[in-house]
């Protein structure tokens, strides 16, 4: 069972950042893709007597990825903050964060050239299927990847899922590659051993190793949160890499870390295995992911909920509302019914039904146990494919979008429902305590059934010069307003 305990306070720092700016010769000289074609043996799984054997069996799967973004013109900054003669290197990167600190918050210089993000990842099948984070990669003009031989080779894009923070790259080595095998992360106890190999600020082949000091985080990432803690030092540019075993399977991808600093205090998160090996698996063959989708607004069931129902402790989802025409409701799903099972999953809270249906089979009946009026029914649903058109997660290095990113939140439209499904840490929406799962009604107002509304009323809000918008939620079943202030870097 998940540990539903929310972490809204945490800061969460995506490690897949390690930003470089290109110099003048290298625009005139692009990356090209290494023409040597030699094959490295693949990896023969002989578990090595200790650590450092076992580190030498795995890191040849470990890759370093360079994401190249090109650079923008800012338009609306004063020219007396943009010095055009700041020096190359690290100490001119180092003004243009101080002017960045002084304007309010990161913006594109004029004639700013590009600038490379830096990553890990390994990979997973010998045909060179490497595996990464989407935020590593999202955005970029070029894709490449380093290997531990030192040889380069531009990468190809297969798809991504940014609800959990995957993406799967392909490259052409002109032979078979080291690759690595995923473990049962749902195996994992906290105390076992555990070490990272990756590329923390583009130092290829670093490796930390520490242990498990918790099991299914929410740290609000998105609606799939279930990560593993981690001690293990992990830094930006780590993102994207494998968390491995004492016996050399990948159990996790490192992610996050919590940090007041936004370097490493022996707080990481990494995705676990047997969540990310069934996305990866689907991007690879179809270039997306499917997920299913019910129709219910639920919450979990808490102590006083459960004895004033009968229940002998505090378990399952209780159903707040059913969306028409949806599964749930072709099923006889009813307001307060409590769903303590869903296929062959025991359902402990809202993460627990989130994930089982999201991984159900579309079109295909679903046994589902709900607790109703003293006794347990059972209902079958059949599961249909979760819509995403329009959604976006929020986040201060997207490209501008004034209609999601300005309230720092990532909307979902769900029916006639506007789901919040990620709250950006540090925006409008986090000041005034929007959660995941709100549900937004109305805006200035304007009642809203779809992300078309949302982006209609915020874009007049803005157009009028507004600070801020009146925003109606639901949560909980109880309805409340509060105005959130545009974020300054949305």
């Amino acid at each position: 069972m998940r540990n539903s305990r929310r972490y809204n306070t945490v800061r969460r720092v995506l490690l897949g950042s390690t930003a470089a700016a290109i110099g003048a010769v290298g625009l005139m000289m692009p990356m090209q893709t290494t023409a040597q074609t030699a094959t490295v043996a693949p990896i023969a799984w002989t578990q090595p007597a200790n650590l450092a054997d076992l580190i030498e069996v795995v890191s040849p799967a470990v890759v370093k990825i360079t994401a190249t973004h090109s650079g923008k013109t800012a338009e609306n900054i004063p020219q007396n903050m943009l010095p055009d003669n700041l020096p190359e290197g690290p100490m001119g990167e180092m003004f243009k964060r101080f002017f960045d600190e002084q304007q309010g918050g990161p913006k594109q210089f004029r004639n700013a050239q590009p600038t490379q993000a830096l990553g890990s990842g390994f990979v997973i099948d010998e045909d060179g299927i490497i595996v990464t984070n989407n935020h590593v990669v999202e955005g970029a003009d070029k894709l490449s990847v380093t290997l531990k031989d030192g040889r380069e080779f531009d990468a190809t894009l297969l798809g991504t899922d940014p609800k959990t923070d995957l993406a799967v790259l392909k490259i052409d080595a002109g032979g078979k590659l080291p690759s690595v095998k995923w473990g049962n992360s749902d195996k994992l106890r906290v105390g076992d051993p555990v070490f990272a190999v990756g590329a923390p600020f583009g130092l290829s082949g670093s490796v930390t190793s520490g242990i498990v000091s918790a099991r299914g985080r929410d740290i609000g990432a998105g609606p799939y949160d279930d990560f593993i803690q981690v001690d293990a030092p992990i830094n930006k540019g780590n993102s994207g890499g494998p968390l491995f075993d004492a016996q050399g399977n990948v159990v996790g991808v490192n992610t996050a870390i919590y940090s007041p600093s936004g370097g490493s205090v022996g707080i990481g998160f990494s995705i676990p295995a047997d969540l990310a090996k069934s996305i990866v698996s689907e991007i690879a063959a179809n270039g997306q992911v499917e997920r299913g989708w019910l129709g219910v607004s639920i919450q979990n069931v808490t102590n006083d909920i459960a004895e004033s129902l009968g229940l002998d402790k505090a378990k399952g989802v209780i159903v707040d509302s059913v969306q028409d025409n949806s599964p749930a409701q072709q099923a006889g799903v009813k307001s307060g019914d409590v769903i303590i099972g869903f296929g062959d999953t025991e359902i402990g809270d809202v993460g627990d039904l989130t994930l089982a249906v999201a991984d159900a089979e579309i079109g295909k009946n679903t046994e589902m146990k709900v607790y109703r009026g003293g006794k347990t029914v059972v209902l079958e649903p059949k599961i249909a494919k979760l819509k995403t058109d329009g959604t976006k997660v929020a986040s201060s290095d997207m490209s501008p979008d004034i209609n999601m990113g300005s309230l720092g939140l990532a909307l979902q439209a769900e029916g006639d429902s506007v789901i919040v499904m990620a709250v950006e840490p540090d925006s409008g929406a986090a000041s005034v305590g929007l959660k995941e799962g709100d549900i937004i009604v109305s805006i200035n107002q304007k009642p809203v059934n779809s992300l078309a509304d949302v982006n209609a009323v915020i874009d007049d809000a803005t157009e009028a010069g507004r600070p801020s918008v009146l925003v109606q939620i639901e949560r909980d079943g109880n309805r409340r307003f509060v105005a959130i202030p545009f974020s300054e870097k949305g």
